[in-house]
């Protein structure tokens, strides 16, 4: 019998030896679809069960990770026996998370901010809680767990006599609850606090001229991005600008961007003469940099740099593994515009190509992120012997402005149902000649 019980749990793992990282404990034992794709992203595994059987496992907690407790629908009778689930975990120094417990607003996220009063919040059972709140909570949890430490106190009182002084417990249960949601929340205000800086890091006003048009979007996936984007007046006649993407998204690839802005260096000043690089020497020396860094975790980068000319209207651009920059010519196919280059932190001695096209007026120039590519209303699929091919969406659009299709492209994205799994950072700047 307590075999069959454990089938759910024993079903979502390997062997039962095996930790199941997120249980899933609710009224009726069903899990919210989002809840699912967001676990298997972050490649969790997940199990399921109903409250009503959880003393049918109660010998086996150590197979969980951490659980997350659904209390919606529960009666008041019910109440306590919730009480004595989570004395269960605490005991054992299982964090539990319980949902619709507080009524306060959810976490909105710093990135995606404009796309709601929730930010991927979740519908059904998960109205109190935002996903980026939910794993901010689970990956504390599980940090605790695998270090063998408890993220709560136990119990005063021997397990035995809990019966004796189940209320003086039950109120000291609910002070560690009240402990543990501050140090979240703190979390949770910290890395708002990071995407804000981040976002200081990025130029405040564009270099629009009476022949130049400029226009970005910065979406992160979370609070903070693992993209970057410049664009910078070098000199009279010079405009350096470029799109930068570390691997992977949230804090680790943050930090990444901070040293990529500081590492990319378009000129260099010697007393009173200066000399602006080219971009493949721009792209060349920021690979150098962060190969000598020798960063852990294996981190990498891609990057695409481009330096136009406002005199002579050319645009020389290098690549480093970026996605290919898109040249928008009036009465023309759009095209992608093609050169070689590897991956940046990876070969120290890498060589890095250039190329040069010569710019004319009503050119459009569009430098994007891996992120955009799926939701780039032209783009819309790769023929090794004809190239690019672009969906008749772009027939719509490419007679806008600079401006004006970057602020169709922001509406595509933003009207598109995005799963937890479709997650990425999304970054454009484009550039058109008046």
């Amino acid at each position: 019998m307590i075999k069959a019980a454990l089938r759910t749990i024993e079903d979502a793992v390997d062997a039962p030896k095996n930790f199941t990282d997120v249980l899933y404990l609710t009224r009726d034992g069903q899990i919210p679809p989002e809840i699912k794709r967001f676990l298997k992203n972050k490649k969790l595994s997940l199990a399921s069960l109903p409250i009503e059987k959880f003393s049918q496992i109660r010998h086996r907690l150590d197979l969980i990770g951490t659980v997350i407790i659904d209390a919606k629908g529960l009666g008041t009778s019910q109440q306590d026996k919730l009480a004595q689930i989570v004395e269960s975990f605490e005991m054992k120094g299982i964090g539990a998370i319980l949902l619709n417990n507080r009524v306060q607003v959810p976490v909105r996220s710093f990135s995606l901010a404009g796309h709601g009063v929730k930010s991927f919040s979740l519908a059904s059972t998960m109205e109190s809680v935002s996903i980026d709140e939910l794993w901010v909570r689970i990956s504390i949890n599980l940090a605790y767990r695998e270090r063998g430490s408890e993220i709560l106190v136990k119990p005063a009182v021997p397990p035995k006599q809990l019966e004796y002084s189940y209320d003086k417990y039950r109120n000291k249960l609910a002070e560690q609850l009240r402990i543990r949601e501050s140090f979240v929340d703190n979390l949770t205000e910290q890395l708002r606090l990071a995407g804000l800086v981040q976002k200081d890091f990025l130029p405040t006003q564009l270099p629009n001229t009476d022949r130049f048009q400029w226009a970005t979007i910065f979406l992160p996936a979370e609070w903070v991005s693992g993209d970057i984007y410049d664009i910078a007046k070098l000199d009279e006649k010079h405009i350096g600008f470029y799109v930068a993407d570390a691997v992977g998204h949230s804090m680790p690839a943050a930090l990444l961007t901070m040293f990529i802005k500081q590492a990319l260096v378009m000129r260099r000043t010697i007393g009173n003469d200066y000399r602006v690089f080219s971009p493949k020497e721009v792209v060349k020396s920021l690979n150098q940099r962060m190969t000598k860094q020798k960063l852990s975790g294996y981190q990498f980068a891609t990057c695409c740099y481009g330096l136009i000319n406002t005199e002579s209207l050319e645009l020389t651009f290098a690549r480093a593994g970026h996605p290919y920059p898109i040249l928008i010519r009036k009465d023309e196919h759009p095209r992608q515009l093609e050169i070689a280059g590897s991956l940046l932190g990876i070969f120290e001695q890498a060589e890095y190509e250039e190329q040069t096209i010569q710019l004319q007026a009503g050119d459009k120039v569009l430098f994007y992120s891996d992120g955009a590519e799926p939701f780039i209303p032209f783009i819309h699929s790769f023929d090794e012997l004809t190239g690019y091919d672009f969906k008749e969406e772009f027939d719509e659009i490419k007679g806008l402005s600079i401006v004006e299709m970057l602020e169709k492209f922001n509406a595509v994205v933003r009207n598109k149902h995005i799963s937890p799994a479709e997650i990425d950072d999304i970054t454009a700047v484009g550039l058109e000649v008046l």
